[in-house]
């Protein structure tokens, strides 16, 4: 099936995906982690708040590099210093453990699980378009956490090849060069309408896909499509259909 997107007048070629919330949810596994650790190093704190509280770091680190202010380092990097971080609010020297274990924790961003629709939707798009990952982590990280999610792409797009990070123009648009395409072939789908917002901005077709659960049950962002994005899905399957496969 050829799908053209309304807001491009373009047939779409090419697929690509936010990552954290939108294939894997990062908030499970992480607090899952941060709780294996607690009681290892035999301290305290609520799991999923702890989850949070790292995740809230995620846009605050990267904004120096997308102004300029600081050089490009990858998602890993900033994910051990966030984790750094949240230790200190919770009033935790980082030096009070060993290193080693705090890299290990930070690594658990690279063994998150799917959402139970992915695999299946990701699998029934390539049949139809050209698929990969455009995330603010880096390569490295992708590659581990796809092999260990087990999603199956044609191509991997890390922050780490465009040298900032999304809603960055120059990302949404890089992604298309590399791919060969104009950035009205390609599509995102995400669940952040931030990035959607930023993607159209850029040129590109855009989906949504609803993660009403990314943040927990009292996630308040991110419910519904606020955007004219040109298509609104509650799953990758759902998407897939939408496709037309």
């Amino acid at each position: 099936m050829i799908y053209v997107a309304p807001s491009t007048s373009q047939r779409v070629r090419a697929v690509i995906f936010d990552t954290f919330g939108t294939l894997v949810d990062w908030r499970t596994d992480v607090a899952a982690a941060a709780d294996e650790f607690a009681d290892a190093a035999g301290v305290e704190w609520d799991p999923r708040s702890f989850a949070d509280a790292w995740r809230a770091q995620y846009q605050p680190s990267m904004a120096p590099i997308r102004a300029g202010s600081r050089g490009y380092v990858t998602l890993d990097t900033l994910h051990r210093e966030n984790l750094d971080t949240v230790l200190g609010q919770l009033g935790i020297a980082a030096n009070t453990f060993d290193p080693k274990h705090l890299d290990e924790l930070s690594s658990v961003w690279r063994r998150l699980r799917p959402w139970a629709d992915v695999t299946e939707g990701l699998d029934r798009i390539r049949a139809g378009y050209l698929v990969g990952p455009l995330s603010n982590a880096n390569t490295a990280l992708l590659v581990a956490l796809s092999r260990h999610a087990g999603l199956r792409w044609d191509v991997v797009l890390g922050s780490d090849v465009f040298g900032t990070y999304k809603p960055e123009r120059r990302v949404y648009q890089g992604a298309a060069s590399l791919l060969g395409l104009e950035p009205g072939e390609v599509m995102l789908a995400a669940a952040h309408n931030d990035d959607l917002a930023g993607a159209a901005a850029a040129g590109l077709a855009t989906a949504f896909i609803a993660r009403p659960l990314e943040h927990g049950p009292d996630q308040q962002t991110d419910l519904s499509a606020d955007g004219p994005w040109d298509l609104t899905a509650d799953s990758v399957t759902d998407l897939a259909s939408l496709l037309g496969y």
